[in-house]
């Protein structure tokens, strides 16, 4: 009976003891992929003053989803706080955390996902913008640099130990890792209603929905986040009785109507989707991104 529990003992204490080893490595791990230094090309920008460029950035700032996290006018704004997770966007006016900001550094961290001094940003979902057209991110940058400066809120990222070991252990990507940094921005491409330009539109959509809108768990996305649905029709493995994502919305005035009220045709709610920016969006906007997304092969 003694050498049964001593042996308890001991198997009880090997298992904390591997715990505790597990915890340290993966915390140790967790700061060292958070430290490290990542080079990425820097294209120089063309920054204009002209108030067509500010009032393009704005639309962009609102309309593409950065107002979710950084608020409305830049401020900062908490956009998570469920399950452990805490999530802040810090403040991005000329009085916050880019205060100090070159040309450079806004490439960096919208296309790339990196720091000025080279270290990822965790939670900025560059994987969106990287694709940014040169005039548009100039004109988001123009936009930013204007507005007035604000109280200098800090980013806040907060996470359950889970999560972080499985970011130590390198099974959670940050957004640096999600990137090809030597792919070239898109040309310009003009606001109409066209495939094309639908098509450059929908680039902000492959972060969640994969980067050949094929679908699957989102990354970086909370643990209840429902998983993203193709886009493409012949991605998607058929399910009895539900049509394809990109069927259900061949009209355009459904596709416009659950852009701008994130509710499906039977009335449910759709989770997750930046709703607010997409409510923003032009009608040419919706008519291109709808036209391409109903070009894709079937």
């Amino acid at each position: 009976m003694k050498r049964a529990v001593h042996r308890l003992w001991v198997g009880g204490a090997a298992l904390v003891l591997v715990a505790v080893v597990t915890v340290g490595s993966g915390l140790l791990m967790e700061q060292r992929r958070l430290a490290r230094s990542v080079e990425v090309p820097v294209r120089p920008l063309a920054l204009s003053t002209a108030a067509d460029a500010r009032a393009h950035g704005q639309y962009l700032y609102e309309s593409r989803g950065c107002a979710g996290c950084h608020g409305l006018s830049g401020e900062g704004r908490r956009f998570a706080d469920q399950g452990g997770v805490l999530l802040a966007g810090p403040d991005i006016t000329p009085g916050g955390s880019t205060a100090r900001y070159t040309e450079a550094d806004w490439v960096r961290a919208v296309r790339h996902g990196v720091a000025p001094g080279g270290r990822p940003l965790r939670v900025m979902p560059s994987q969106d913008y990287n694709r940014l057209s040169d005039p548009d991110l100039a004109a988001l940058v123009v936009y930013l640099q204007s507005l007035p400066a604000a109280g200098g809120a800090p980013a806040v990222l907060q996470w359950p130990l889970p999560v972080r070991l499985l970011y130590g252990f390198g099974f959670i990507d940050d957004a640096a890792d999600r990137i090809d940094h030597t792919q070239a921005p898109e040309a310009p491409v003009a606001a109409a209603v066209s495939v094309d330009y639908g098509r450059y539109l929908a680039l902000g959509c492959t972060g969640c929905h994969g980067a050949q809108l094929q679908g699957g768990p989102i990354p970086g996305g909370a643990p209840d986040w429902p998983a993203a649905p193709a886009l493409r029709t012949e991605a998607r493995k058929p399910v009895s009785g539900d049509a394809p994502v990109v069927a259900r919305y061949a009209d355009l005035v459904a596709f416009r109507s659950m852009m701008q009220t994130g509710r499906r045709p039977d009335g449910s709610a759709i989770a997750v989707m930046p709703f607010d920016a997409f409510a923003r969006y032009t009608d040419v906007d919706l008519q291109a991104l709808h036209l391409y997304l109903q070009s894709l092969p079937r």
